[in-house]
């Protein structure tokens, strides 16, 4: 499958180089200088990831993040430089997947980029398998996930998860009261050797916030002090 991925980012020298990367590695590979342009070019084409500047005119890569996850869910992988930590935790908030701080190698970009379209389509083929094979269905309490239809619900309200936050549930529902690091939740989510945990930390704070009644007091998704998150078992409703 031929892949399409867009680049919005400002700075042109950077741009051309990450082009020239993907292009190489078999992509197609379309270009943007600001949010509004990226927009554009992702509602006139079938793109299958996107690579965003957090940093750029017009619109940002925050707002034109938080825009194209209203209707799309393929990945997106921020670029920040070292002195946005916090725009980058809001990226991954709003649903950004991943992320690279300028500057960085080529081969890792590539790397990120196979390794988020490699997971985005294990994805896309469960939800097209077909509807005669057997759900696989997980409750606890009033959630529901349902693994072949990338469904979830909360006392019967759907409730709408990017792909990383679904996976992360995921987890906790196939082990209910298991502890699992910050570190076990990456490795086992990302497939690669976790550097840093904050990202556990903010996925885990905005999946609170779409199944939990109160976030700040959670019901399912627990803090073990010193260990790391675990589901707690629910009754059935």
């Amino acid at each position: 499958m031929e892949h399409t991925i867009l680049v919005a980012e400002d700075e042109p020298g950077i741009r051309e180089a990450i082009g020239i990367y993907l292009r190489s590695q078999g992509y197609t590979v379309l270009q943007a200088e600001n949010g509004i342009q990226g927009l554009h070019l992702i509602r006139e084409n079938d793109v299958h990831l996107a690579v965003v500047d957090i940093m750029m005119p017009e619109m940002d890569g925050i707002t034109m993040v938080t825009e194209l996850r209203k209707n799309y869910d393929f990945p997106v992988i921020f670029l920040s430089a070292k002195s946005e930590e916090l725009d980058k935790i809001n990226g991954l908030m709003i649903g950004a997947d991943d992320y690279l701080t300028k500057p960085f190698a080529s081969m890792e970009l590539v790397a990120r980029v196979r390794a988020n379209l490699r997971r985005y389509e294990q994805i896309l083929e469960l939800k097209n398998t077909t509807p005669d094979l057997p759900q696989s269905v997980y409750r606890n309490g009033g959630l529901e996930l349902n693994t072949m239809t990338k469904e979830v619900t909360v006392d019967g309200r759907s409730v709408h998860l990017t792909p990383k936050e679904f996976q992360i549930l995921e987890l906790f529902m196939k082990h209910p009261e298991q502890v699992f690091s910050a570190a076990q939740i990456y490795e086992a989510i990302w497939m690669e050797e976790a550097i840093s945990t904050e990202t556990i930390t903010v996925h885990i704070r905005k999946l609170r916030e779409k199944i939990e009644e109160n976030p700040k007091k959670p019901v399912y998704i627990q803090v073990v002090w010193g260990l790391g998150y675990k589901l707690r078992k629910g009754e059935s409703r």
